[in-house]
């Protein structure tokens, strides 16, 4: 790789050291507060990779150099490179972000929480970032859409933060979840009508990606805004790719369309919340508030969702207990929020003076990244990682602190009521491909499947136009997964035998309740009343 500073790294893999890298500290060629001299960039001093190249001054790798956050290893293996960096530096590393700009990633639970808490020694205004003043970061850079300062709750601190934050919450707290769960449900059954007939499907691309983006597209106020280009754009724009700028210039001009209209035009909507909230945000704040709520619930969202799916389909714990009934959607998702957050990391926090984290010496303006799934899967907190986490939700896939996600409980509503209605619909889900197959991508701030191959049997589309649940009077069966054995792929899908019933379950009134169906009795067992107010319940759950 051919880079713009010629004191860092270059493509004979050594590090010269630059000028204010964490890294090094005050003492040139040494790791911050210990003395010791640094290996060269991603571990490749002699004793690791073999001894060094003739003509080169071997040098002994006391501690391994700072590591890429991109490039080929972070991409393909982000976990295997995070627990590297644990073994060579502790909770908290030295690494390079694009562009070889140097950083800290805070790998520890503890010292996560510490930074996230404390705010006054770990600010959220990267116009603290010496990156920025020396030119290290310039206004073009990848990652230009995260860091760049925006008149946002997330780059403020203080009172700034309180007024900014409050106008979103109070704008949050205002959505109607019962309605939110009617629209999940009604989109969730679209998008599976769109593939339900052909018996195989990609659940990735074909649901996971757009269940999400069509839902908040309600929520904020511009469904005519939702088409492949603005997923596609949202999904590209936190990348670090070279189209990034282009996508976040993309997603912001349909946002300012928004604010334009809503106020001329106010409506029940999170959009016209935000322009008549009292704390009398301006037009570009609004905008770029609705920029954040936007990627972070949908990023994080289509995340989760095919995470649980693959989990589901692949995970013996998951098959067993949710189809055994002893492990509800909610706790799958909370379990998969543990063992693959939606976001790997979050970027990032600088530091307001000189100080210490982790056993590392933190200078002013120093850039620190968030490290979400390594702080899940710390010993400290979590010996065991095959242990369950049922009930406990002192994971950080939501980071934590006074910038801790606002949203979460909408992500969380999206992903269980989608995955549910998917799964009634198509109860016989398979795994079409074996799990060793299946492919990833990874960013700074993600991990993504690429894709999730099923196979079920076809089905009819259903009638998504009227209410929900507006369907022909049949028995729901209980939905099950059954996924290939190890080394095998199914030659057909498993469907599982009809749910036996002494009637048909009636279709709801107007007013939720049983109606009766032509040519059936109606029930009056001393069962009859548990069965119908638990139907109601389940009724109520999913928003009709």
């Amino acid at each position: 790789m051919t880079t713009p500073f010629p004191h860092r790294p270059g493509p004979d893999g050594h590090a010269a050291p630059p000028p204010g890298c964490p890294a090094h500290g005050m003492s040139t060629g040494a790791l911050p507060g210990t003395g010791l001299p640094i290996g060269r960039v991603n571990g490749t001093g002699p004793g690791e990779d073999g001894p060094a190249p003739d003509g080169a001054t071997p040098e002994i790798p006391l501690r391994a150099g700072p590591r890429r956050l991109y490039g080929p290893e972070a991409e393909s293996d982000p976990m295997g490179l995070y627990e590297k960096l644990r073994a060579e530096h502790g909770s908290v590393a030295p690494v390079l972000l694009h562009g070889d700009v140097p950083a800290w990633l805070v790998l520890g639970h503890s010292e996560n929480l510490h930074m996230t808490r404390t705010p006054s020694q770990f600010s959220r205004d990267s116009r603290r970032w010496r990156a920025l003043h020396d030119g290290s970061a310039p206004p073009d850079h990848p990652l230009a859409p995260i860091f760049t300062w925006q008149p946002i709750c997330v780059f403020a601190d203080g009172a700034d933060h309180e007024r900014l934050r409050g106008a979103v919450t109070d704008s949050i707290a205002r959505i109607d979840h019962r309605g939110v769960r009617r629209y999940i449900n009604r989109y969730s059954n679209r998008l599976v009508n769109e593939f339900c007939q052909a018996g195989h499907a990609d659940l990735v691309s074909s649901f996971a990606e757009h269940l999400p983006m069509m839902v908040m597209a309600q929520i904020i106020g511009m469904p005519e805004e939702y088409n492949e280009r603005l997923v596609q754009a949202a999904r590209d724009m936190i990348k670090g790719t070279a189209t990034a700028n282009e996508s976040n210039a993309y997603v912001m001009a349909a946002l300012t369309r928004l604010v334009k209209r809503r106020r001329i035009a106010p409506e029940e909507d999170f959009a016209t919340w935000l322009t008549r909230h009292p704390a009398g945000l301006t037009d570009d704040e609004v905008s770029q508030h609705l920029r954040l709520v936007l990627i972070a619930a949908y990023e994080t969202t289509a995340n989760l969702i095919a995470n649980v799916l693959r989990m589901v389909l692949t995970d013996p714990r998951f098959r067993a207990q949710l189809s055994g009934g002893h492990m509800t959607l909610p706790e799958a998702v909370e379990q998969t929020l543990w063992d693959e957050p939606p976001f790997t990391t979050i970027f990032g926090r600088w530091a307001v003076g000189d100080t210490e984290l982790g056993g590392q010496q933190i200078k002013a303006g120093d850039a620190l990244v968030v490290g979400i799934a390594a702080a899940n899967v710390d010993p400290v907190v979590r010996p065991d990682v095959h242990a369950s986490m049922r009930g406990n939700r002192a994971h950080l896939a939501f980071s934590g602190g006074p910038h801790e996600c606002p949203g979460q409980d909408i992500g969380r509503a999206i992903a269980d009521t989608g995955i549910d209605a998917l799964l009634l619909r198509l109860p016989d889900l398979q795994l079409a491909v074996e799990e060793h197959e299946l492919r990833w991508s990874a960013a700074l701030m993600s991990r993504q499947l690429r894709e999730l191959p099923v196979t079920f049997a076809p089905r009819p589309p259903q009638d998504v136009t009227g209410p929900p649940n507006a369907t022909s009077p049949v028995p729901r069966p209980r939905w099950q997964v059954d996924s290939p054995s190890p080394g095998t792929v199914p030659s057909r899908p498993y469907v599982p035998e009809a749910a036996a019933s002494p009637a048909p379950e009636p279709p709801p009134a107007d007013d939720g309740g049983p109606v009766p169906v032509a040519g059936v009795p109606e029930q009056r067992t001393g069962s009859s009343a548990p069965r119908r107010a638990w139907r109601a319940v389940a009724r109520w759950w999913r928003g009709y």
